[in-house]
């Protein structure tokens, strides 16, 4: 997944420090670098944006146009997670008591230090 960011380092920092991403490589073309950042087989490629903002941050669990929605990633303890993450994020939905959907389940997005939706999920299972 590519991701434009208006400050690489604080995007990779971030993905780094709280869902286990590390730098693979980064790649130069002409006077651009992209940052391509991993984990459990999963990539995020960081490009520099152009500072141009034409849509609204994102609110909720995301856009609702065609786009990417947000990202999802699955924790263990949802309240520890958003503890850790602190300030560091801003609550947009949430957190969601989803029990009647799948028993055990609670869903909470946030946004990214620069704004992108993050689903933290606890209890989902695909179905058997």
């Amino acid at each position: 997944m590519g991701l434009n960011c208006n400050d690489i380092s604080l995007i990779e920092s971030f993905y780094c420090n709280f869902f286990g991403f590390r730098r693979e490589r980064v790649l130069k073309i002409d006077e651009s670098e992209i940052v391509i950042i991993s984990s459990g087989g999963f990539s995020l490629e960081l490009f520099q944006s152009d500072g141009k903002e034409p849509l609204p941050c994102p609110i909720n669990d995301g856009y609702t146009h065609q786009s990417w929605r947000h990202i999802c990633f699955m924790v263990d303890n949802l309240d520890a997670v958003i503890a850790e993450l602190g300030d560091q994020v801003r609550i947009t939905l949430g957190p969601l008591d989803m029990g009647a959907v799948k028993p055990g389940m609670r869903i909470c997005w946030v946004a990214d230090p620069e704004g992108n939706i993050i689903e933290l999920n606890q209890g989902y299972s695909d179905s058997e």
